[in-house]
């Protein structure tokens, strides 16, 4: 390997391992590893830029500002409390409900916003039942993981996976929805079977359920009908994308940018929904991973990869998966796919296999 190709090796490797071990604040470390290669002229400012998804920055900066604005007026709180009146307050029903709302709600948003939202609502909840809200919060948690894997926009790997891929919407939607809802119902019963003790209550602990007004939850109702046309509007917009030759990340925005009509919503307040420290997380990951890829590195690791399998288009799919189940139990998901996309493109480059098929 050349000396640039070294030196990004040793910074990527280091930067990932600070990224581990969780002493330094991720964006801190993505940002500074890709200001070292770029300080080190392993990449030009061009190239750098070049290694940016823009699609993948796009795409998340609009839908937090649409999921950060429908967050502000309740809505999400008033679906969760209206599940359990819909279920008459049974602790054990409500663990499917939640289970079922939350695996939705993540497939349509973000799935971190979505758990965050809910947690407050369950923990209200379980307070009334007078029950542990350990089952419901590890229920919110997987769920939130496995309908998140069932669309383009309800993770953050599915969207980089999509723009690198070309996939759309409907593709995620039309592959991923029947393993997820049967994943999903299989996960959900051997959660109930394992805290199924935990779930009980007197009575009139879910006679207060149902005397829970979920109206008081809805703070803007005026601006919850302007969310939910816009956010209605952007998923109708992904669903017809590619029909329409239009790119996820401008329908996100377009829905986005329909929010500043709404006269309660002032650019600034729409600004702060922003996670601004994770789009920059991604900025310095995608320079970090572009130094790797231009100086020939996941090149080389591919071709590892290729004779190691013996160019066995099986084995080479067992490797991939293996490497993507030990490696994700120690590394966040981000960084992992950021790496793996450029690294299965040279490999589908050597062999001239689509190995995405």
């Amino acid at each position: 390997m050349s000396n640039a190709a070294w030196i990004a090796t040793v910074i990527f490797i280091l930067a990932y391992s600070v990224i581990v071990s969780e002493k330094v604040h991720r964006t801190k470390v993505a940002l500074t590893g890709g200001a070292a290669l770029l300080l080190l002229k392993v990449l030009g400012q061009e190239e750098a830029i070049r290694a940016i998804d823009f699609n993948t920055i796009g795409l998340l900066i609009g839908m937090m500002m649409i999921v950060g604005v429908t967050r502000q007026t309740g809505l999400f709180e008033y679906l969760a409390v209206k599940a359990a009146k819909a279920v008459g307050g049974n602790p054990g029903k409500i663990l499917f409900v939640f289970f079922a709302l939350t695996a939705i709600a993540s497939a349509l948003l973000d799935n971190v916003t979505t758990v965050l939202l809910l947690t407050s609502v369950t923990f209200a909840v379980s307070d009334v039942l007078e029950i542990d809200p350990t089952p419901y919060l590890i229920a919110e948690i997987l769920a939130s993981n496995i309908g998140g894997t069932a669309t383009l926009i309800g993770d953050p790997p599915n969207i980089m996976i999509g723009s690198a891929a070309g996939l759309g919407f409907n593709d995620f939607l039309i592959n991923l929805m029947l393993p997820v809802i049967v994943i999903g119902v299989i996960t959900c019963c051997i959660l109930y079977l394992l805290f199924r003790r935990s779930l009980k209550t007197l009575p009139e602990r879910s006679r207060q359920i149902m005397a829970m007004n979920e109206q008081t939850f809805l703070t803007n109702p005026a601006l919850l009908r302007k969310c939910l046309i816009a956010l209605g509007l952007t998923i109708a917009g992904f669903v017809l994308h590619q029909q329409l030759h239009l790119n996820s990340a401008t329908v996100a925005m377009a829905g986005a940018a329909g929010l500043l009509l709404a006269k309660e919503i002032s650019l600034d307040e729409l600004f702060k929904e922003v996670e601004w420290n994770t789009i920059f997380f991604f900025v310095g990951l995608f320079i970090l991973v572009g130094g790797l890829e231009a100086t020939g590195v996941i090149k080389l690791v591919a071709q590892w990869a290729i004779d190691v399998t013996q160019g066995n288009f099986l084995m080479m799919n067992f490797l991939i998966l293996w490497l993507s189940a030990f490696a994700s139990a120690f590394v966040d998901n981000i960084p992992f796919v950021a790496t793996m996309i450029p690294f299965l493109k040279s490999m589908a480059e050597i062999t001239g296999v689509d190995i995405g098929a």
